[in-house]
């Protein structure tokens, strides 16, 4: 069975959250924290490179120790270290990491002060007013645990998309491989760009004759096949994402992919313009009668309702059909559209390579500028940088500058947002900068009213360039702070600031709909990596994703314009 990046990452992640409950060493676990990173943000396999006798050591921050676990892990399928962790620790009880607001060290307290093993032994704890009763935790945050538990149960399983995406290119890969097969296309929501994906929809275009289905089912990641025909089958991986598979024809693969692609609401929305039309669409093509008119194509289908051809990302029923009716269509923005990343860190703070490299893999991606944007001192889990560290590092850009060729470095910083609004540098040295990202990284649970004016008198600061990923989400890990977005967009629309698009996979902050917000409102938004290693730059196509979902175009993203059109607005914007 082919292991994923993905699969080491959690592996990786599930070690270090054992070693936290027992209370292991920080280093240690910090070392496995850090590796999962590095190879959940990796652009290639892992496997590739032990199947070519690849040195591990050489991936930034992975050592010996980690490198002899991922060849283990790849070369049997085990992980000596996490089977002794399960025999050490109760069985059930990585699984309270999966509800909402409880980490490692909030369960190692659960477990060793109430014996809570379960998820139902957590939920009656909190009902019997036991958790509010341990140091640190108190009424309100038994209330949340409860209620987290409860949504938890309700909750229907969903991966991230960039993780969905290593197991749907490796299916692919698979697919593309069996005689006869010409075509293959992923649909539903992972066409879509949905931040997280709830099962995989595949569609392939096969000769007669060909041997697709006793194939597929013979793929080594299948844990399960629920049910398997000439045309259709379903299956379920082993990693717990099902899958579905579809041979169609060439005369109705348009209309397929169609149906397939969804959303459901979307889906409706045109059944019901073609039968004002007396047209029927479905899966096999759109018919007037028992006349097939239409279907080869996406193009065709919609063309046969009227209408234009309305992109992926777009089709979740939110005003694209009557846009796509009044010729009001987005012209949506490319990943090749993007000129430069306005927000990334180095080994100076918490990043993994150093300012030249960093520089370099932008470059090799097609960049002409990169901010380096390094945590601010108040972050010190992040080894932020005082006044003094970051002079001296603007001194180190403004020499590296003078040697490179085909990409520039911009000075910049992500500060942090202190709880009354100010920033966590003094103005003199924010003044130096080329750009200023105000972070809130603390704070979370602040009321709305107060979260607001939090940021909007943040944004008022003089020096104030850009707010980095605005409603402070990590998905299914960290719910969004309560805020009022719509005035935050607009307080930067007035202040002449811009907003952020964290394209990292846990991220993708800002919303879809607050991306409509902002287009709406005038307010550029910027697509960054938030890169803490030369390969999360490739996260930048998760952040088109989501712009796309959010109707941006070209003109509405900021870092479109060339290094001199966002010099002169990044000045523009600090001279306010």
């Amino acid at each position: 069975m082919p292991v994923h990046n993905a699969d080491l990452a959690a592996i990786f992640e599930e070690i270090a959250d054992l070693l936290e409950i027992q209370g292991a060493n920080p280093f240690r676990i910090r070392a496995y924290r850090n590796g999962a990173r590095i190879l959940g943000d990796l652009p290639h396999e892992v496997r590739l490179l032990v199947e070519q006798g690849e040195d591990l050591t050489r991936l930034p921050g992975i050592g010996v120790d980690l490198a002899g676990k991922i060849n283990e892990i790849i070369s049997t399928g085990r992980c000596s270290i996490l089977e002794r962790l399960h025999r050490e620790l109760p069985p059930h009880i990585s699984e309270l990491l999966k509800i909402p607001g409880l980490g490692p060290k909030r369960v190692r307290v659960l477990y060793h002060d109430l014996d809570v093993q379960t998820i139902e032994q957590l939920r009656r704890a909190a009902k019997d007013g036991r958790i509010r009763s341990i140091p640190g935790f108190g009424e309100k945050t038994e209330l949340n645990i409860l209620r987290a538990v409860e949504a938890h149960a309700n909750q229907s399983r969903r991966i991230k998309l960039a993780v969905a995406a290593q197991y749907a290119e490796s299916i692919c890969v698979f697919l593309r491989s069996i005689p006869g097969v010409q075509q293959v296309a992923v649909a539903g929501s992972f066409r879509r760009m949905r931040e997280t994906v709830g099962d995989l929809d595949i569609l392939v275009i096969a000769s007669s004759g060909s041997r697709v289905m006793q194939s597929f089912t013979g793929y080594d990641e299948i844990a399960t096949v629920y049910s398997v025909g000439d045309t259709r089958a379903s299956v379920l991986l082993k990693c717990g994402l099902q899958v579905d598979l579809r041979v169609v024809g060439q005369h109705c693969y348009g209309a397929a992919l169609h149906y397939f692609t969804g959303s459901r609401e979307h889906g409706i929305a045109i059944r019901r313009i073609a039968q004002q039309r007396g047209l029927k669409v479905n899966e096999y093509g759109v018919y007037h009668g028992f006349r097939r008119v239409a279907g080869d194509s996406e193009e065709s289908v919609y063309q046969a309702v009227g209408l234009a051809y309305i992109p992926p990302e777009l089709r979740e029923d939110r005003g694209e059909i009557e846009a796509a009716r009044a010729g009001r269509l987005p012209h949506l923005v490319e990943l090749s559209d993007l000129r430069g990343d306005l927000h990334a860190h180095t080994t100076a703070s918490d990043g993994h390579d150093s300012l030249h490299d960093m520089a370099l893999a932008a470059k090799e991606i097609g960049l002409e500028y990169l901010a380096i944007t390094e945590h601010s001192r108040r972050l010190a889990v992040a080894h932020g940088l005082d006044s003094l560290q970051l002079a001296r590092q603007c001194d180190e850009i403004d020499r590296l500058n003078e040697q490179l060729c085909g990409i520039t470095l911009l000075k910049g910083i992500e500060v942090d947002i202190l709880e009354d609004g100010g920033l966590d540098l003094p103005d003199s040295v924010l003044a130096r900068l080329d750009i200023v990202i105000g972070a809130v990284h603390s704070g979370f649970d602040l009321p709305r009213a107060k979260q607001t004016k939090r940021i909007l008198c943040a944004m008022d600061h003089p020096n104030f360039t850009l707010l980095a990923h605005p409603c402070g989400r990590l998905i299914e890990r960290r719910a969004p702070y309560d805020v009022d977005m719509l005035s935050i967009i607009r307080h930067a629309g007035k202040r002449g600031c811009f907003l952020e698009l964290n394209a990292h996979p846990e991220r993708l902050d800002l919303l879809d709909i607050h991306c409509q917000m902002a287009k709406e409102e005038g307010v550029l938004v910027s697509i960054n990596s938030d890169a803490h290693s030369v390969f999360d730059f490739h996260n930048l196509r998760y952040g088109v994703g989501q712009a796309r979902r959010g109707w941006l175009e070209k003109k509405d993203v900021l870092n479109t314009r060339s290094l001199t059109d966002i010099r002169s607005l990044l000045r523009r914007t600090m001279s306010v």
